[in-house]
């Protein structure tokens, strides 16, 4: 394992933001992964865990503890079966799923990140989450003080969640199985409206797969959603905040107000999610209340291709980037009495 002290952590996250850890290891393999975790809890040290960086906001002030970077290797691939190591690229995983002819994660391609860190969000974009495909998480359980295999079901897979971000102190995530889909090169049934319109097929077609991996790229790439370390309009964390999901009565509420504010014949998305609730856009709702692409004067803006990105233009302190988060959530709370929830995980800070 690489030690070092006193380590810059902001080049460690797509944001480039935050201060220094106390203490930063680089694990290569799972034995050294649980070997820090053991260290750490051992002597009550608080454990950071990094894998690609692209869901951290990390305070200015740093992090008095051991962040622990997990950099393992492994992509094993056997007939339609996956697993990876938490530490593999998890683009580049995508992108050998598809050279191989395999469908199921075609539509995740250019998410920035580690493998380890899909299960723990339940990543989703272009119709597809890695909870369909997922059948396996092995993780070390710090509380029991072992190695564990979750099934799926075990997961609790919902909207950008699951069970390791229930209990984000207690599960390390090691490796993920898939169970992807041999479909002759072809691609998963296309779900989202905006790929089947671009690659001109109905809802539910296929296509090759390597097409809709291209074809999501561009869509991502043309919204800043493809990390450029050249491109300050894409050090970001993505999407900033997830979609509302809200219940009957809150979306007659929020119906109303967007009545009130645009007019009666304007409609806001709405994707029923089959519980008797309604998610909307988070994009649709951020513009709508007055913050639109490229806003902001500062240091931190939003993307100037998208409105849900939150960016750093090359100086920005984190402190910069939480003052535009707040800004943002305020003023749509004041327009439309909704609430929206950041994305990425907060370290040492919070809105």
């Amino acid at each position: 394992m690489q030690e070092l002290h006193d380590a810059p952590l902001a080049p460690l996250t797509t944001f480039r933001l935050g201060g220094n850890a106390a203490r930063l290891v680089t694990a290569t393999t799972d034995d050294e992964v649980i070997a820090a975790v053991r260290a750490a809890d051992a002597s009550g040290t608080p454990l950071l865990i990094i894998g690609g960086g692209s869901n951290l906001v990390i305070g200015d002030k740093g992090f008095e503890g051991t962040a622990l970077r997990i950099a393992t290797r492994g992509f094993d691939l056997d007939g339609t079966a996956l697993t990876l190591a938490a530490g593999e690229n998890w683009s580049e995983a995508v992108a050998r799923t598809v050279e191989a002819g395999l469908a199921g994660v075609e539509c995740l391609a250019g998410i920035p990140g580690s493998a380890g860190a899909t299960p723990i969000q339940n990543v989703g974009a272009y119709g597809q989450e890695v909870s369909a495909t997922i059948t396996e998480v092995i993780a070390f359980d710090r509380q029991a003080d072992e190695t564990v295999t979750l099934t799926n079901a075990e997961c609790d897979f919902s909207y950008r969640h699951s069970r390791f971000k229930e209990h984000p102190d207690r599960y390390v995530v090691l490796r993920v199985r898939f169970a992807l889909e041999d479909a002759d090169g072809l691609s998963a049934p296309i779900k989202y409206p905006e790929t089947a319109r671009v690659l001109g097929v109905e809802a539910g077609d296929r296509v090759p797969a390597a097409t809709a991996r291209e074809t999501v790229l561009k869509l991502r790439a043309g919204k800043g959603m493809v990390l450029d370390p050249e491109d300050h309009d894409t050090w970001s964390a993505g999407s900033f905040f997830t979609n509302p999901i809200l219940t009957a009565e809150e979306y007659r509420e929020f119906v109303d107000r967007v009545h009130e504010r645009l007019g009666a014949d304007v409609m806001p998305p709405a994707f029923p999610t089959g519980d008797g609730r309604t998610k909307t856009s988070a994009a649709w709702v951020i513009d709508k209340a007055g913050f639109t692409k490229g806003y902001g004067e500062g240091p931190a803006r939003i993307s100037t291709k998208h409105t849900l990105a939150l960016t750093n233009r090359g100086a920005a302190t984190t402190e910069d980037l939480l003052a535009l988060a707040r800004e943002v959530r305020d003023g749509v709370r004041a327009a439309f009495g909704v609430t929206l929830v950041n994305e990425p995980v907060m370290v040492g800070v919070g809105l």
